[in-house]
């Protein structure tokens, strides 16, 4: 080193420049909106959280912590759009769903970057993410034939048997981070094309793609407050908060653990 940039390096040390690392305006970074009555709506939150780009480190979106009101708020809208949707025709909810697969179909790759962005894994891999959940979207589609009952005649002496699968309430899930596509599609299309309104809360280190599924749910014609999404950690996932969410789903690592509860219904 030269004795004029030793000198100068010796100067600025001792003028105790202040070291700013990592300083961020946070007024050019998007924030990532919940989505409630068929609404994508900022949280009044004072908690958020920095989702970073694993390729770069940048902060690319900030996720809010929902509050208990907009918690509130998203159920009670699933409760409102659960009395008419219930009521919609087994093949008129299948019409939606067959919509919604050729959506994915379409954006594919668009989901695909959204995961890339926010998670790490490689293109073809996130592809495979959201392909494995179309799968389930899909077999949605069938619907027609899953909720048929059955029945069995003359079980004893002047006694029939009959089985009805019918619309049980509003339903939840907690998705992981591990496959952001894969998992929230074996969550909502399962229980809303049975006629259930589903509240979805995805993982709060990857949200974009539940946004986009959600975003293209509305496209297909899902009618508003049938699907709701927040986000959020800890406070946002007591749903023993939320009296009236009927099926409460849980992913943690490879197993699915469903709560079934008493419906409210005040």
């Amino acid at each position: 080193m030269s004795i004029m940039a030793t000198t100068a390096l010796r100067s600025a040390l001792k003028a105790k420049v202040p070291l700013q690392v990592g300083r961020m305006c946070y007024s050019s970074v998007p924030t990532t909106k919940l989505f409630i009555d068929g609404k994508f709506v900022e949280s009044k939150t004072s908690e958020w959280l920095d989702i970073h780009n694993p390729a770069t480190n940048e902060v690319i979106t900030r996720v809010p912590k929902a509050t208990q009101e907009e918690m509130l708020a998203a159920v009670d809208s699933c409760s409102r759009a659960y009395r008419s949707w219930s009521e919609t025709s087994i093949l008129a909810r299948q019409q939606v769903f067959l919509r919604y697969q050729q959506i994915i179909k379409d954006n594919i790759k668009e989901l695909a970057k959204s995961i890339t962005l926010e998670q790490g894994k490689t293109l073809a891999d996130a592809e495979g993410d959201v392909f494995r959940g179309l799968q389930v979207v899909e077999h949605a589609c069938s619907i027609t034939s899953l909720m048929l009952g059955e029945t069995l005649p003359s079980i004893t002496k002047d006694m029939d048997t009959y089985t009805y699968r019918l619309p049980i309430g509003v339903c939840a899930g907690i998705a992981p981070f591990n496959f952001p596509a894969m998992i929230p599609l074996w969550m909502f299309p399962m229980g809303m094309v049975s006629g259930n309104t589903y509240l979805l809360k995805p993982s709060e280190r990857v949200p974009g793609c539940a946004m986009l599924l959600a975003k293209m749910m509305q496209d297909a014609g899902a009618p508003d407050g049938t699907l709701n999404l927040i986000h959020g950690q800890h406070d946002g996932e007591s749903w023993s908060l939320l009296p009236l969410v009927t099926v409460r789903t849980y992913c943690i690592g490879q197993m699915i653990k469903a709560t079934f509860t008493k419906y409210v219904t005040s």
